[in-house]
């Protein structure tokens, strides 16, 4: 029996991350929804339900029960200001945390790395949980609003409703440009941006950031909004990443590299890039990345050489 569920750990994974915001929470929440179902496997009604359908009501029930005491995951730009000292590194709980895209993406669900890029998953976090299950199941993963009434048992109006509040939400938020790697522009950029950072060329870092362009490094709250502000962190000699490169990495569906470093083993962080009209909008940095590697399931070979892409 345990042989009919298993396929589908990595779909309900997705669906669990981008409902809670976090990898390791996912992967306990699905965890958890085939425990469940197999104990209950000799209850289950082929003729009520689909095997998926029933794996989704469970895996929904079991993230809202998550979500009832735990505060909402964000990002450093959703916290505060900008600006002002680092201060205090905060719990991992706050933010939202990146995710190899392994876990989350099916092979026939690639198309939808978009659904889970870090600014999107974010935008989620701020519908109620409910809503966000709503959302997800309609608008990402493209399921009938008959389906989802079944799922969370309420009507089809309720659905409808749900929906276009939970769009009306997003509608605001900017979760920005999705990663093309068939984009021979998209690459380009990444391939300027990778070969200036080998080189701490902080001049032709900054000439390819947009003028709003954002920089934040979990899991501090600090944040920078401006080309002015960010290309005076990168000069900054005590902040300096001089001998430092980067490796990609598939995570979170974006553009995303391990930033290593001379004499250190495992990486100094992890690395993800927004793009928007051919400039680097955001570049966020998660420090202290030594809890994450269990879940993209390798620590990175520290020889290899910077990132390019195929052009």
């Amino acid at each position: 029996m345990i042989e009919a569920l298993e396929p589908f750990r990595v779909e309900l994974t997705g669906y669990c991350y981008r409902m809670l915001g976090s990898g390791f929470e996912a992967e306990d929440a699905v965890q958890e929804t085939l425990v469940r179902a197999w104990k209950a496997y000799a209850t289950y009604d082929a003729q009520r339900a689909s095997l998926r359908t029933w794996l989704y009501r469970i895996a929904t029930n079991i993230c809202i029960d998550m979500l009832r005491s735990s505060q909402r995951r964000a990002l450093a730009v959703d916290l505060r200001e900008p600006g002002g000292p680092l201060d205090t590194p905060l719990h991992e709980r706050v933010f939202v945390q990146p995710v190899p895209d392994a876990l989350v993406l099916p092979e026939d669900q690639a198309v939808l790395r978009d659904t889970v890029r870090l600014a999107f998953v974010a935008a989620l976090q701020l519908l109620p949980p409910r809503q966000r299950a709503v959302l997800v199941l309609r608008d990402v993963l493209a399921w009938q609003a008959s389906e989802v009434a079944a799922l969370l048992s309420v009507s089809v109006p309720a659905v409808t409703s749900a929906l276009q509040r939970a769009r009306a939400t997003l509608k605001v938020t900017d979760p920005g440009t999705p990663l093309h790697p068939e984009d021979p522009a998209q690459r380009a950029l990444l391939n300027r941006y990778c070969d200036a950072f080998e080189r701490h060329d902080v001049e032709a870092l900054v000439a390819l950031l947009h003028e709003d362009a954002t920089m934040s490094m979990p899991p501090f709250a600090w944040w920078l909004r401006g080309r002015p502000q960010v290309a005076e962190a990168l000069r900054d000699p005590a902040a300096s990443c001089a001998g430092a490169w980067l490796v990609p990495v598939a995570a979170n569906g974006s553009p995303a590299y391990w930033q290593m470093r001379p004499g250190l083993a495992e990486p100094f962080g992890l690395v993800f890039l927004d793009v928007r009209d051919g400039l680097v909008t955001g570049i966020v940095t998660y420090l202290g990345v030594s809890a994450l590697l269990p879940l993209f399931g390798c620590t990175p070979d520290s020889s290899a050489g910077p990132a390019r892409t195929s052009s």
